[in-house]
């Protein structure tokens, strides 16, 4: 972004530009993604635009960094020491949930058409780097009964099954199944509580 917004009003010019970018980006695809439409759908004027962003990769990245800020706030829910252990695990699952079914075609455009700027790697890595340390701070704090697994690994483990699941859905547009969010809850619960794998271990 060329500037930071300072005022409300500016922040909401913000905000309009970055949904109207995702809507597109999801419907239409990276190369039919202009500034132009962008500053249309937001009902904002194309100066009013390139005050914020110069172009329409600074736009997308802008949506990028957004998703990013959502997905850590909702692990940073999920870990709050106000809610019991129910609770956590429903505001991981819900939240992520909730995340990606804003615009869920915009996020299959952003991994698979989207090119990068010259910061993005930067971003991506000081991204992982804080979800995973999250999501070890999520295992630590519900981990049960026999649950012997190194929480690093554990954090690794859970945050891809998580994802992979979370984004077959957005591409199915199954996201908001109930069955879905059921196996989900239980998926985390039952890993957080699971038995030693030793035995299992030396079999395979």
């Amino acid at each position: 972004m060329r500037k930071q917004p300072r005022q409300a009003r500016s922040r909401a010019t913000i905000e309009s530009l970055l949904q109207a970018a995702a809507h597109i980006l999801g419907e239409r695809g990276w190369d039919k993604l202009t500034t132009n439409a962008v500053a249309e759908l937001a009902g904002v004027s194309i100066g009013s635009l390139y005050q914020y962003f110069p172009h329409k990769l600074a736009l997308v990245e802008a949506v990028r960094r957004r998703h990013f800020d959502d997905v850590l706030a909702v692990l940073r829910a999920a870990t709050s020491p106000r809610l019991p252990r129910a609770a956590r695990i429903g505001a991981l699952v819900d939240g992520m949930v909730r995340v990606h079914s804003r615009y869920p075609a915009a996020h299959r455009v952003l991994l698979e058409e989207t090119p990068r700027g010259s910061d993005a790697a930067a971003v991506h890595d000081r991204f992982a780097s804080i979800l995973h340390l999250r999501y070890e701070a999520f295992v630590r704090a519900n981990a049960r009964g026999a649950f012997t697994r190194e929480p690093r690994v554990a954090a690794r483990v859970l945050s891809a099954a998580l994802a992979g699941v979370v984004h077959d859905a957005a591409g199915r547009g199954a996201l908001q199944s109930e069955p879905l969010r059921l196996e989900l809850l239980k998926l985390v619960d039952s890993y957080l509580c699971g038995r030693p794998m030793d035995s299992y271990d030396r079999r395979l």
